[in-house]
This record gives C-alpha cells, structure tokens and sequence, in this order.
C-alpha cells in the first residue's frame, strides 16, 4: 500500500473518533491550546486542565490503537502510520489551529498561510 493511501485509509478511520470529541476539545482545538504534532498525535500548546489533558490522551490511545492494527497489516511500524498520517492531519488545520513540526515548537496556522506539511510529507 502506498503512502498517499495508508495516510487516506487511516484519516478515514479516525475520523468517526474524532468527531464524537467533547466540545471542551473541540473549543481548546480551534482556541489553538490543542493541536496537531508531526508524528500524528495530538497535543497540548500550554498546560492543559486535568479534564482536557484526559480527553487529549483519549484520542492519543484511539489513535495509537489504530495506527498498531494498520502497521501490523501493512507490516510497517506504527511510527510510520503516525508520521504518514499526520501528513494527512495538518491538511486539514484550520486558520488558527495550532501544530507542531519535528523542531518540537508550537505554531498556529495562519490565516492566509497554506497548510503546513512536515518535512517528511514533502
């Protein structure tokens, strides 16, 4: 399978997930408090609250999860699903949105800036 579709079959997959998040995640996410990382799990800009930092780690192990069953069909690591899906993700930041590239420092899209895309996606 190809990287192009690993990235499409994993967003497909996460998707229902994420759109079952709390609000509180979803108000953080557009806030730009929460936000997307290079290596295809989600995190916290500052210091989250307790409730938000439960629900960022929520996501974090659906998508872990996730990214074990489609490495171990693909015969990658999940690593490689993670990164290739994150390149997937970060097309998808809205104006706003924080992310993060492998540099470990927070960004947020700006709004008349093209998506990002990780140094791996290019």
């Amino acid at each position: 399978m190809t990287r192009a579709a690993l990235c499409a079959l994993a967003a497909a997959l996460l998707a229902a997930p994420l759109q079952a998040q709390s609000s509180g995640l979803g108000a953080a996410i557009a806030a730009g408090q929460v936000g997307e990382r290079y290596d295809g799990y989600m995190g916290s800009v500052g210091t989250p609250s307790e409730g938000l930092r439960r629900e960022i780690a929520a996501v974090n192990l659906r998508r872990r999860n996730l990214y074990i069953q489609l490495a171990t069909r693909r015969g990658v690591t999940p690593a490689v699903v993670g990164i290739t899906t994150a390149c997937e993700w970060f097309t998808q930041l809205a104006p706003g949105e924080a992310y993060m590239l492998a540099d470990g420092t927070w960004r947020q899209r700006a709004p008349a800036e093209p998506a990002p895309r990780p140094d791996h996606c290019r």
